[in-house]
């Protein structure tokens, strides 16, 4: 097998009694053109017992797998992150596992050794030796090992994109959640020029370039193919604030704040959260990491001035512009405070909507001590969403509906809304 060596434990006389593995640095940091990295070498040390009538011995099997070394390897499945998970055979008899990009479930394919973990390697596909009917051209020239690392899924056909996230997402709430769902990743288009955002690393000349993965390294990107013609870029985003509209509602957004970077998403999240929760006249409404308050907007809305909505978020920025969004309602308040910290209620209705990390047991506690009647929890990592639907489950909310959305294509990024429902009788409160 191409990369390995090693031969002690190959010794037929000989029976194995204990194996043990360790990586070890065995050379310094080494710099490759503008990339820093670390050298690995995983040594594997194994002791032998003698058959009956022989000589004990006690010889070191190299098992030695190092940065850019090659295999030839079947990748599995899709693993979350990105990447598919493969298994390389080692010379004590064991299998590793390496996390590879640019492959696809089913290929056979040769592997570089980019990364070397504690339990596990990190490798790109090389040279594919059995494609996958679902491999593509990548419409980008620079998608491919060693090029830019935006984009993770440029060599798979659309409709495959979205049945590997799908695939993520239902394994994530297996294994996270004890949940079987079965989801279906919607398309929206656009899936190319869509990214209405976009932060460039600057390269001397005026040139700009984009990083590769998982490294310091810095591609030049004369056009990139996700980047919507009119992206705002790196240079613009600090610059005054911009006027962002969304089924007929006006809201504005610093110019480095946070704002969706798929021009449907605002719309197409906004209308399932909404359809999702049923807001009716007269509720109190709570919107949780709120950004600007693009949801407490149609919250608002929707209860009516006899109901009140709670716009919630931890960034002073975001926050003021918020309550600029929300003042034409009286009966709309914007509040800054980390979420984290503690919920401001009360709430018949809740939209969730934290950063990639998810909400977390603490804040997910404070919500259901509110006694919602419905949560809305929108989610860009399906790991964490599946993560907190476990604490929802602990306090007595079920997740009822599940939709996912492809607002990040050739990327391996999903976004998901799942609505969260009390599983035991709710009493209606005091008039």
């Amino acid at each position: 097998m191409p990369g390995a060596c090693g031969g002690g434990a190959a010794d037929a006389g000989l029976a194995k009694e204990k194996t043990t593995a360790r990586a070890v640095r065995t050379k310094p940091t080494t710099r490759v053109g503008e990339e820093t990295r670390m050298d690995y070498t995983v040594v594997t040390r194994v002791t032998f017992a003698p058959h009956s009538g022989g000589q004990r011995v006690s010889p070191y099997d190299r098992a030695v797998i190092e940065i850019d070394a090659e295999y030839d390897v079947e990748i599995e499945r899709v693993a979350h992150g990105g990447h598919c998970v493969a298994r390389i055979q080692e010379p004590d008899g064991r299998k590793r596992v390496a996390f590879v990009r640019h492959a696809l479930p089913g290929e056979r394919v040769r592997i570089r050794i980019t990364g070397v973990e504690k339990s596990f390697l990190r490798a790109d596909a090389i040279d594919v030796l059995t494609p996958s009917p679902d491999r593509v051209e990548p419409p980008c020239p620079l998608a491919h090992p060693d090029g830019c690392g935006g984009c993770d899924f440029q060599h798979v056909a659309l409709p495959a994109q979205r049945a590997l996230k799908a695939a993520v997402i239902a394994e994530q709430f297996s294994r996270l959640a004890g949940l079987d769902v079965d989801v279906v990743v919607e398309e929206v288009p656009p899936t190319l020029r869509w990214r209405t955002r976009m932060q460039y690393v600057p390269l001397p000349g005026g040139r700009r370039g984009l990083r590769k993965h998982r490294s310091h390294t810095i591609i030049e990107v004369d056009d990139c193919l996700i980047a919507a013609p009119d992206a705002r870029e790196s240079g613009d985003l600090r610059g005054a604030p911009v006027t962002e509209t969304v089924l007929g509602h006006t809201f504005q957004v610093a110019g480095d704040g946070f704002w969706q970077v798929h021009p449907e998403a605002p719309r197409l999240l906004v209308e399932t959260v909404m359809a999702m929760l049923a807001p009716k006249p007269g509720e109190r409404a709570l919107d949780l990491y709120a950004g600007v308050g693009l949801f407490s907007s149609f919250l608002a809305e929707a209860v009516g001035p006899r109901g009140h909505v709670t716009s919630v978020e931890g960034d002073r920025s975001a926050s003021r512009w918020a309550a600029e969004n929300l003042k034409r309602f009286d009966h709309a308040t914007a509040t800054c405070a980390p979420v984290e910290r503690g919920v401001i209620g009360p709430g018949d209705v809740v939209v969730l909507d934290p950063p990639r990390v998810g909400a977390k047991r603490r804040v997910v506690e404070s919500i259901t001590a509110l006694e919602p009647r419905a949560v809305a929890y929108v989610a860009c990592d399906p790991a964490a969403l599946a993560r907190d639907v476990a604490y929802f489950a602990d306090a007595g909310y079920a997740m009822s509906e599940l939709r996912a959305f492809d607002l990040f294509p050739m990327t391996h990024h999903v976004e998901c809304v799942a609505l969260l429902v009390r599983t035991e009788p709710q009493p209606s409160r005091p008039a």
